[in-house]
């Protein structure tokens, strides 16, 4: 019953509201503050702090939570090993996603691994690449798309490099060249992705010492290509982000050439059901670049 009552707090905790934790496990709204309420009995402290911005853990919170979190993944562990024994694939994976992921790679990946092993239970989180690495470190996911970052707490494999492309409208004076210098850039109005951790425009315009003039930063790519829609501003982004462009844009290569890496990032010892995952995605991008 105690894995239940792990289950149900770090639900609450992770979207602050004991009525979304109970929708999302199928229980009513009374089951989950007497499960927190049994909790917090048992151990003899509180757990939660209630007040009118929200639900949020208390420090002791925090402290139990990660610890629940090392119990329930080590249960799902024991229950995927032993259906590895057995020969079946069965289990959950959390993946960390990046908007670009998400909307290109992840429905293929998802219909596959459907198809091929229905008892794997996939689940997405969207998220920056500083929100990823923390849910990979604090546990919330087991594998999580990043750009590069390294740390000796994951293991980390490339699996492509997306080239940094020049986004311009029609009324801009670079609308008609084939390729662009970077260093044209300086001083240019310009519009910044905006998120934490390591930023691959910010990156690739410091090592070639350009700076533009930065009108806004912005967290959606469809804002910045409806701000240079609108005139006001180039960028640099992705060249996955920008698949589907309007006559009036154009995406045009940088003579430097420049780059994101997209990889995924996963526990040294990763779970059968983790490691099912990371085989299908690397199968499928192969397939994907075999054919272009």
């Amino acid at each position: 019953m105690s894995l239940v009552k792990y289950e149900i707090l770090t639900k609450v905790a992770e979207v602050a509201s004991f009525t979304k934790a109970a929708d999302a496990l199928g229980l009513t709204q009374s089951a989950v503050s007497h499960a927190v309420s049994s909790l917090e009995k048992e151990f003899g402290f509180a757990l939660i702090h209630r007040s009118r911005a929200g639900v949020t853990l208390t420090s002791e919170g925090q402290t139990m939570l990660r610890a629940m979190r090392q119990v329930l993944d080590a249960q799902e562990l024991l229950q995927q090993e032993a259906a590895h024994i057995l020969g079946v694939t069965r289990g959950k994976v959390r993946i960390g996603v990046i908007s670009s992921i998400s909307s290109n790679w992840m429905p293929e990946i998802v219909r596959i691994m459907d198809h091929q092993f229905p008892g794997i239970q996939v689940e997405l989180r969207e998220g920056d690449y500083y929100e990823i690495e923390q849910w990979l470190l604090s546990g919330e996911v087991e594998v999580g798309f990043l750009n590069g970052q390294k740390s000796e707490q994951y293991q980390f494999m490339e699996l492509q490099q997306d080239p940094l492309l020049c986004i311009v409208s029609d009324k801009s004076p670079l609308f008609h060249k084939t390729e662009i210098d970077i260093v044209d850039l300086e001083d240019m109005p310009f519009i910044m992705t905006s998120y934490k951790g390591t930023n691959d425009v910010k990156v690739l315009l410091e090592q070639y010492h350009v700076k533009p003039h930065i009108r806004f930063e912005l967290s959606e790519e469809v804002g910045i290509l409806s701000m240079i829609s609108h005139h006001l501003g180039i960028s640099i982004l992705p060249q996955l982000v920008i698949q589907h462009l309007p006559s009036t844009l154009k995406a045009i290569p940088l003579k430097q050439g420049g780059y994101r890496t997209i990889g995924i990032a996963m526990k040294h010892h990763a779970s059968p059901v983790t490691k099912k995952f990371a085989e299908i995605l690397s199968a499928w991008l192969k397939e994907q670049n075999s054919t272009l």
